[in-house]
């Protein structure tokens, strides 16, 4: 039997037969030139009709899709109309390359640019990448790459799936997901678990297993192994007769002991917020207005953005919605409100900050929340991403008192606001952690790059001491106010037990992870979940902590996450 150990970021025990990612679109040939009896302007209308109808291709895509889906799909068709690469392909043409050429040594050079920035901008270099590819093939007059055809469901293996792609898997035909590449933040993971689709990442080796192979695929132990033997085919038969248990959410999230953890869902608009509700979510944890923002060179007017966040509430009428302001910059950027140009994005003006310098869009965003909040039923709160002072905190505050917001809070993703929790709760009603940031920037380590998989985990000690201060600060003085998580780590089982255990209030997740987040909760003690917290504390790697704690909860290994 041949294994391939990768990354587990989405739980599921599967076997079924591999069909591998098509080719890559073939390069242009070096050097190509555009023919003699095609003028430059001709050319550079037939490339710009081609980005368009790839931009209409994909925006078409994003109508049908919800959630994480839907904003991949709208930032990857951004980017097929980005004004930096069509001028640079344009001016190419202008020199005498062909179209295909051009659009190629173009996306080529605005990729390696945005790979250099690092952090979030070195994944929009696989966007520009995929865009480029779906642009020659629209020249070409050939099917754009993608997820293969086929009448029998399959297991997809894959280098690395463009957002494109990860964003359209259709669960009825994809059985799990492989890539030799990618880590437990990528695209490809998130969209995982957001379809309940098993998934390893960062498996080396695994583009080398032919077609048509039976192999099987252990999402929560992040294994892959060819000819499965009768444990394995066992295992899996187990997880089959487990997971529709495990997709029935009763609606409460508590303890053996009947301490109340709230479980939320992550939502990005009035689809996801319904879809959560009918799932049995208690609330949301994070919605992520940033959606009704993409794919527009203007802002929306407060009267959009309060419809927006209206069909959200209205989701969950005397619930608790929590709404993070704007996240634009880095990864999301908009022409009327980031610069492009930023050396370094992921450290840059980016969430909060964005009002430093473009004052005025906070406040309006502000004033459309209040009045969305006023023609609903929901418990509205509202917390701004990226804060790191204090100061700033007592400033959002101040905002939200101005119009009308009664609830304000903060994302903690950055360390300095973690370990001056204190402080900044102070000055704030609520904080919900965002482990996915507090983890890339704790360890310094770009969350989409495959290699760095090991370090980019929450399992991290050092990100676990991050929780447990923001927790401590939250109940300095005697005045306890609430510290969610909203990030990734509150969708692994395992996980969420012990962030239960380090204090944390309620957790917020993709729908889908509810209800086995909800049932390994119903099997431990608040004390035992502390007694985890400190042995994952007291570990000396991410790794260890993981293991240890997962030893102390056979029911894992029973339910197969």
């Amino acid at each position: 039997m041949q294994n391939f150990p990768g990354v587990g970021v989405s739980p599921g025990r599967i076997i079924g037969t591999v069909r591998q990612m098509p080719k890559p679109i073939s390069e242009p040939a070096a050097g190509e030139q555009r023919k003699a009896d095609v003028s430059a302007e001709d050319a550079t209308a037939e490339l710009k009709a081609a980005a368009t109808s790839v931009h209409d291709e994909l925006k078409a895509r994003a109508a049908t899709a919800t959630g994480d889906g839907k904003a991949v799909l709208e930032a990857t068709a951004l980017m097929a109309k980005d004004t930096m690469l069509l001028k640079n392909a344009a001016k190419l043409i202008g020199r005498g390359t062909s179209a295909q050429r051009a659009i190629w040594e173009a996306g080529a050079s605005v990729s390696e640019m945005l790979h250099n920035l690092g952090g979030y901008m070195a994944d929009r270099a696989t966007d520009v990448l995929d865009v480029r590819a779906r642009i020659v093939a629209e020249l070409r007059g050939v099917a754009a790459p993608g997820i293969p055809a086929s009448d029998v469901p399959f297991i997809l293996v894959a280098e690395d799936l463009a957002p494109a792609d990860t964003a359209t898997l259709d669960p009825a035909k994809v059985l799990a997901l492989i890539t030799s590449g990618g880590g437990p933040q990528s695209h490809t993971a998130i969209i995982a678990r957001s379809l309940g689709l098993p998934a390893v990442v960062a498996a080396a080796g695994v583009e080398g297993i032919a077609d048509g192979s039976e192999v099987y695929v252990d999402g929560a132990a992040g294994t892959i192994s060819l000819e499965p033997d009768t444990d394995q085919r066992s295992a899996a038969q187990a997880w089959a007769s487990n997971a529709s248990l495990l997709a029935v959410f009763d609606g409460r999230g508590v303890t053996a002991d009947g301490h109340e953890v709230p479980l939320l869902a992550n939502v990005g608009g009035g689809k996801d917020a319904a879809a959560a509700a009918e799932l049995g979510a208690e609330g949301v944890g994070l919605f992520r207005t940033e959606f009704c923002f993409l794919e527009r060179d203007t802002e929306p007017t407060v009267e959009e953005q309060a419809a927006a966040y209206k069909s959200v509430f209205d989701a969950f009428p005397g619930k608790k919605v929590v709404l993070r302001t704007l996240d634009a910059g880095a990864d999301k950027p908009l022409p009327f409100l980031t610069d492009a140009t930023e050396p370094n994005p992921a450290l840059g003006v980016r969430g909060y900050r964005t009002d430093f310098t473009t004052p005025g869009v906070l406040d309006r965003q502000l004033q459309a929340i209040a009045q969305a909040e006023k023609d609903s039923d929901a418990d509205v709160w509202v917390m701004a991403p990226m804060i790191s002072t204090a100061e700033e905190a007592a400033h959002f505050a101040g905002m939200c008192t101005e119009a009308g917001i009664t609830n304000p809070g903060v994302m903690v993703e950055v360390p300095s606001a973690a370990l001056t929790a204190e402080a900044i709760l102070r000055e704030v009603n609520f904080a919900s952690l965002g482990t996915n940031d507090l983890t890339q920037y704790a360890m310094a380590a770009d969350r989409q790059l495959g290699p760095l998989a090991n370090l980019n985990t929450p399992w991290q000690p050092a990100v676990l001491r991050l929780v447990g201060l923001t927790v401590e600060g939250s109940r300095a003085e005697g005045n306890t106010k609430p510290v969610g998580v909203c990030g990734e780590a509150a969708a692994d089982p395992a996980l969420a037990v012990v962030l239960t255990g380090l204090g944390v209030t309620t957790l917020s997740m993709t729908a889908r992870s509810l209800a086995a987040v909800a049932a390994v909760l119903k099997t431990v003690t608040l004390a035992e979940a502390q007694e985890l917290a400190k042995l994952a504390l007291a570990a000396p790697n991410a790794s260890q902590a993981r293991s240890r704690v997962r030893e102390k909860l056979p029911v894992l290994e029973e339910l197969g996450l």
